[in-house]
């Protein structure tokens, strides 16, 4: 195990040098510790390297604003160690990771695993609404609330010193990487882009995954050329944790039949493996006993979808002004906003879409943070109590807690005006109470 201050990812090594790299990134909340029933037999193959994400597992609290900081930073930490080339296999965030280097460097690529995973994560509104509630409450709402979202209930019920280690794990996490990981997951969106990944790739569900369920996985192989799927009978979300004989079996299966031959096998001690090997039995793993494995529903093969490309060129303001308003106001508003645009009013909504957010919105001489005090404010200022509400989540959103909209209320009270801030600390008071309770 080890670490560069600045650069690199916590990270550990196992299984022979001389063998192939194989990396398993891990999901959200969790540490390289979920693929431990993994790691016997993958090391018969495969040198098996896996990492953490900033601030999980003890690894350092660095933030990583987007999976492709993430990105880089593993294949710095790679470059470090002279790996020039690999197998990946992801789960969830971790997928995101296997799409980012398919999609940006796939000359480091040879095959590809993603698991739990979807072009794009939810909603941009669900990952900030998430890091809202951690940045007011801190992870124990999450880390409470994990078990359910990670595991089937017969599973938690049946295993409860597994379901005690997955709370254990969200809640040692840092707060602010979880944070910064939920914005990273809520800018992903690789919907689009998904006929350039040219690797072999399995996609691999669990059936009763209510996160990034088949739905999802269908989407993805449609997409990619060359993509099989595989489905998991009677597991959810932490498919390697829940299912982990069936997910090893599909992964050696995988990697030992679509591994394509380095271009430099000296630099990276990376070789073919010649022929499919049958599953053997792992020793005991280091974290509590899984329950015994399904049986895996067969792969099936399943046409590519024409995914066509973008163009290119400096896009208009409009369209930098709808994504800009998107992330800052959320879907919701937005799509109820332009609903209700009619031939009348729909010159008005295009107008504040392109110049409010795509020309002022989003300059770069101020960040969000310091727009979202500078808006509420002026609404304070100029008695517009109605827009208040929308801002208000704008800048819970954009990073302010609780406790400093309170100080720009109170500065507001100062200059602008005790009745207009006695109406908004009533607003205020209202729509934090809705933002920031966790869900039951």
């Amino acid at each position: 195990m080890t670490e560069d201050k600045t650069e690199t990812l916590q990270y550990r090594f196992d299984g022979p040098e001389h063998l192939p790299v194989l990396i398993l990134g891990p999901s959200l909340g969790t540490t390289w510790h979920m693929w431990d029933r993994q790691v016997p037999e993958l090391t018969q193959h495969w040198r098996v390297f896996r990492f953490d994400l900033p601030g999980h597992g003890g690894a350092p609290a660095r933030p990583a604003g987007s999976v492709a900081e993430l990105t880089r930073r593993l294949l710095a930490t790679l470059d470090g160690l002279g790996v020039q080339r690999f197998g990946y296999a992801g789960c969830a965030f971790g997928g995101a990771v296997g799409m980012e280097l398919a999609l940006r460097h796939p000359e480091r690529l040879a095959s590809l695993a993603l698991i739990a995973a979807s072009p794009r994560f939810g909603t941009a509104d669900e990952f900030r609404q998430r890091g809202v509630i951690v940045r007011t409450n801190g992870l124990d709402p999450i880390a409470r609330s994990s078990p359910e979202r990670w595991f089937t209930g017969g599973y938690a019920a049946a295993q409860p010193a597994i379901t005690e280690w997955a709370v254990q794990m969200v809640r040692t996490t840092d707060p602010g990487c979880y944070i910064a990981a939920c914005e990273a997951l809520a800018a992903f969106d690789v919907r689009g882009e998904l006929g350039r990944v040219g690797v072999p790739t399995l996609v691999l569900v669990g059936s009763d995954d209510q996160v990034t369920g088949p739905a999802e996985a269908r989407t993805l192989v449609a997409g990619i050329p060359d993509a099989r799927l595989a489905v998991v009978p009677g597991a959810s979300h932490l498919v390697p944790v829940e299912q982990p004989a069936a997910v090893t079996d599909l992964l050696v299966r995988h990697f030992t039949t679509a591994w394509q031959t380095p271009h430099d096998t000296a630099s990276t001690g990376q070789i073919p493996v010649p022929a499919p090997v049958a599953p053997v039995a792992s020793p005991a793993p280091a974290q509590p006993a899984l329950a015994p494995p399904a049986q895996t529903a067969p792969i099936a093969e399943i046409a590519p979808a024409a995914v066509p490309r973008q163009g290119q060129g400096r896009p208009d303001p409009y369209d930098a002004g709808l994504k800009v308003r998107r992330e800052v106001l959320g879907d919701a508003h937005v799509n109820q906003a332009l609903a209700q645009a009619d031939e009348f009013s729909g010159d008005f909504q295009e107008f504040l879409t392109r110049y409010a957010w795509g020309e002022i919105w989003d300059r770069p001489g101020l960040d969000r943070r310091s727009r979202s005090c500078v808006t509420l404010t002026a609404l304070v200022a100029g008695g517009h109590t109605d827009e208040l509400a929308p801002h208000l989540r704008a800048a819970l959103r954009n990073g302010l807690t609780p406790a400093e909209i309170k100080e720009v209320l109170l500065q507001a009270a100062v200059y602008c005006g005790v009745p207009a801030a006695n109406r908004a600390f009533r607003v205020a008071q209202q729509v934090i109470r809705e933002e920031t309770t966790p869900p039951e």
